[in-house]
């Protein structure tokens, strides 16, 4: 029988059913309580999914304290703030991404994470891709030998089709393009993930980044309602890896015809693959010996692997490694740091 684990959802919006649904399906876990600031909101999430516990704030969660983990679906900014006690207090979290949005914070998250000692991970999702895990294992192993040159994105078309609801009317749309609202933009909300994605494929650190973005008019004054509409719609960037690779990132929400698609092209001097994750299907193409001189790309197969929400748990239960961590977050919260500020400055390429 799986040890028994009794978790807590900390916030209750959209992404939260997913995490409550994910976690149900895992023999011996158990949804023992839920908090939000929000009364109805709580009660309506904690009711649909048998969550028998409900509390208004953090304080009043860790008093009761009967749970051993907590998955932190809190927007952006609360991260932080929220993920400090659970740490103190010696509970596992799994933090949705970003980490945090500043460096600072996320390293401290990072830092209190370790000294505590618990399980910690941060939800890139599309590390669940099967095609990304098996990329990353060939460049390891050497598969294309030495990294030289790679070109990633992360398109997505919701500001120009309203595939998944009207941008210019819909709250869960319209703070995602508002720096008051605690958005980062598209640098920060998608940025994060095609950098992880380029760089675990990698499997190297960045050196060196510079980054353009932009933000386009998109009504009147710039503004919809109580939501001023300056968060970056678009980012390009240049990264050099620590063994001197070029590569190059970018990340739009104006990519038309695209609703939601990450690719990767990653070459060395043996050889090259192509990473997608496109229409929901992850997909890994090579061109290796004794392909090379033909130019023939052949595609690669590769195992489906456990969702983060089952990797988490079977840290705790000691039966495998909490990888992305919060350390892999606060390295790429740096990464993002050193981007925005390099925009800020006209492209100027930062050290990271």
């Amino acid at each position: 029988m799986a040890k028994p684990v009794r978790l807590l959802i900390l916030g209750t919006g959209g992404m939260a059913n997913n995490h409550a649904e994910k976690f149900k399906e895992i023999e011996g876990v158990s949804l023992v309580g839920g908090i939000d600031t929000r009364p109805e909101q709580l009660a309506a999430f904690c009711d649909k999914h048998g969550i028998p516990n409900r509390f208004a704030s953090i304080d009043e969660a860790l008093a009761w304290g009967q749970f051993d983990a907590v998955t932190n679906v809190t927007p952006d900014a609360a991260h932080y703030a929220t993920t400090l006690p659970f740490l103190a207090a010696g509970k596992h979290v799994l933090c949705e991404k970003p980490l945090a949005t500043s460096e600072a914070q996320a390293e401290a998250m990072a830092a209190a994470a370790a000294k505590a000692g618990v399980v910690n991970m941060v939800n890139l999702s599309y590390r669940n891709g099967a095609a990304l895990q098996k990329a990353a294992a060939m460049v390891r192993d050497g598969a294309i030998g030495t990294v030289r040159h790679f070109e990633a994105s992360y398109l997505q078309s919701w500001l120009t089709q309203p595939a998944w609801g009207h941008w210019d009317k819909e709250s869960q749309w319209l703070w995602r393009l508002s720096t008051k609202h605690g958005s980062k933009g598209v640098l920060g909300d998608v940025g994060i993930h095609i950098l992880d994605y380029a760089t675990f494929i990698a499997g190297q650190s960045v050196a060196e980044v510079s980054c353009r973005l932009a933000t386009f008019h998109k009504a009147p004054g710039d503004q919809i309602g109580e939501y001023p509409l300056d968060a970056n719609d678009s980012a390009t960037m240049q990264l050099v890896l620590e063994n001197g690779a070029l590569g190059t990132v970018a990340a739009t929400r104006f990519a038309s015809g695209h609703l939601n698609d990450l690719r990767l092209r990653i070459y060395g001097d043996k050889g090259g693959l192509e990473v997608c994750f496109e229409n929901n299907v992850s997909r890994l193409r090579a061109c290796l010996e004794p392909d090379l001189q033909t130019a023939q790309w052949h595609d690669v197969e590769s195992p489906q692997l456990a969702s983060i929400y089952q990797r988490f748990i079977a840290a705790i239960r000691g039966e495998g490694v909490a990888d992305p961590d919060f350390a892999r977050g606060a390295m790429l919260q740096r990464l993002l740091d050193r981007a925005e500020q390099s925009a800020a400055q006209g492209g100027l390429s930062l050290t990271v």
